[in-house]
């Protein structure tokens, strides 16, 4: 019996080491996702952020020659891809919500903060923005997205304007649902007439089994000058 006893204590002692050893790796795996990563972003946006005020410090490059008969080139569709965008504020989230939108919504991008999805609508323009970013670890810059009512507004700040959005609704859609970033939304082959912003993330938060999709249209644009700021950002 002593020896039978002694084997069972050495069998509990062993999974009750087991189990402690799991703790300690899901422990260290949650610091990683929930800690880690969002240093990683943090350092990324600072430098995307310092990117995108070097680029819009810089002189406007001149347009290219155009040859007789042809039609000047509207502006560039998007910037490269991995390459700051836009600057999203979203004041619902506080003053000091101020988020670098690069070009692209690949894994790497979306590590390094929320993404423009390459050939939708750049930021004022007819059609549909359409901006992606993480709700969890990296940074899970849309983590309170859905504190977010009808009315509040949405800023997106380019080289030379203020884009004041005010959302319109929301929906929770299958994270197949792709006609959410149609330029009409819904309808692939209608023409856009209006100006539209589309915010997605995972839903609910530490799933990817939905998406949370917030809707926004065009109220305003600003054009940039030293110490002027869109109404929206300083409103109480």
């Amino acid at each position: 019996m002593s020896v039978m006893g002694d084997g069972v204590r050495t069998f509990l002692r062993g999974i009750g080491q087991t189990l402690i050893t799991l703790g300690v790796v899901v422990l260290l795996f949650c610091v990683y996702e929930l800690e880690i990563t969002n240093i990683y972003t943090g350092k990324q946006q600072h430098a995307l952020a310092q990117d995108l005020k070097d680029a819009w410090a810089a002189p406007t490059p001149a347009p290219s020659p155009v040859r007789p008969g042809t039609v000047a080139p509207a502006a560039p569709v998007a910037v490269p891809l991995g390459q700051g965008l836009a600057v999203l504020r979203i004041p619902r989230l506080g003053r000091s919500y101020a988020k670098v939108v690069l070009e692209g919504v690949g894994v790497p991008d979306l590590k390094r903060g929320p993404g423009h999805y390459p050939g939708t609508a750049l930021p004022g323009a007819v059609g549909n923005v359409v901006v992606s970013g993480h709700r969890t670890t990296y940074g899970a810059p849309f983590a309170d997205l859905d504190r977010l009512v009808p009315g509040d507004a949405v800023v997106l700040e380019t080289r030379d304007s203020w884009f004041t959005y005010r959302m319109t609704g929301v929906q929770i859609v299958a994270p197949t649902a792709i006609e959410v970033t149609y330029a009409v939304p819904g309808n692939p082959t209608a023409t856009p007439t209006q100006r539209l912003l589309t915010l997605t993330t995972c839903n609910p938060k530490y799933s990817a089994k939905q998406r949370l999709v917030v809707r926004a249209r065009l109220e305003s644009r600003l054009a940039k000058a030293p110490g002027v700021v869109p109404p929206a950002l300083t409103e109480d």
